[in-house]
């Protein structure tokens, strides 16, 4: 099972918003052709009706794949267009925040093969990470396919337990809100010593932006390129040791935070 067989018999993209857009655009120029996919959205951008990809048009009775990107709110109203190709060849992949799989074999019936993939907002951009469980009936082909889908707009991994769902939310999933509000901050800290507010946000944006390329590009450690640039008694050190205490710092900020949102993912999942 592979792009071969997603071309031959159809990929029904359900919503296609910045997300699906996202990763329509990279499965298109990854060479699957536009007339083997079918986009059903109520509104779709100028963008994709430009792709020349099947449009809120009769769908295939049996495609490859079924992969629902429509918000977690709208997704009662939406399953009824494709219910239809439950318990079939069909492999169905949610990229719905908090939806669960339970929720995916109640509309499809338990024998469907059904992933749930939890992707984040740098996919609009090519740069995400999205972790990815299937149920019993998924097979390692199904998920190398949806592996191989989902990385037209980044990394994937694979979890070994639905239930870690929640705390992929709290880090990659709400994450890069915690990496903008830092930048907020980093800029802000820039101005209240004397920096034009243009020019604070300026160093502030592409620092952060300049570190995370770093930190994934480079064979060290963060620990150790934090050490790297670290001169005794400098003034990396000097703002380290504000950063980095463990009662008012940074470590007990960020395992609150994450903890927090995890949290409520599960509260969230349990109908809260």
């Amino acid at each position: 099972m592979n792009m071969d067989h997603v071309a031959k018999n159809g990929l029904v993209l359900l919503g296609c918003g910045k997300m699906g857009s996202a990763m329509l655009q990279g499965w298109l120029a990854q060479g699957l052709p536009p007339s083997s996919v079918w986009v059903i959205d109520p509104n779709p951008s100028d963008w994709v009706k430009s792709t020349k990809v099947n449009i809120n048009s009769d769908l295939p009775d049996a495609p490859a794949i079924a992969l629902l990107a429509v918000k977690p709110q709208m997704m009662g109203e939406a399953l009824p267009a494709i219910a239809a190709m439950g318990g079939g060849d069909t492999l169905f992949v949610s990229v719905a925040a908090g939806t669960p799989i339970a929720t995916f074999e109640d509309a499809f019936g338990a024998a469907s093969p059904i992933i749930r993939a939890m992707p984040n907002t740098p996919a609009a951009v090519g740069q995400g990470i999205t972790a990815i469980i299937g149920n019993t009936q998924t097979t390692p082909a199904h998920m190398d396919l949806a592996d191989a889908l989902l990385r037209a707009v980044g990394q994937v991994v694979r979890l070994d337990h639905e239930d870690q769902m929640d705390a992929v939310t709290g880090v990659s999933g709400s994450g890069p809100a915690y990496v903008f509000h830092m930048i907020e901050c980093l800029a802000a800290a820039g101005e209240a010593q004397g920096l034009a507010p243009a020019l604070a946000m300026q160093l502030a944006q592409a620092t952060v932006a300049g570190a995370g390329a770093l930190a994934e590009a480079a064979d060290e450690p963060p620990s150790q390129l934090r050490i790297n640039v670290t001169s005794p008694n400098g003034t990396t050190q000097a703002g380290l040791e504000v950063l980095m205490n463990d009662a008012t710092g940074l470590p007990p900020l960020l395992r609150a935070t994450v903890a927090a949102a995890t949290e409520r993912s599960k509260e969230l999942r349990n109908g809260g």
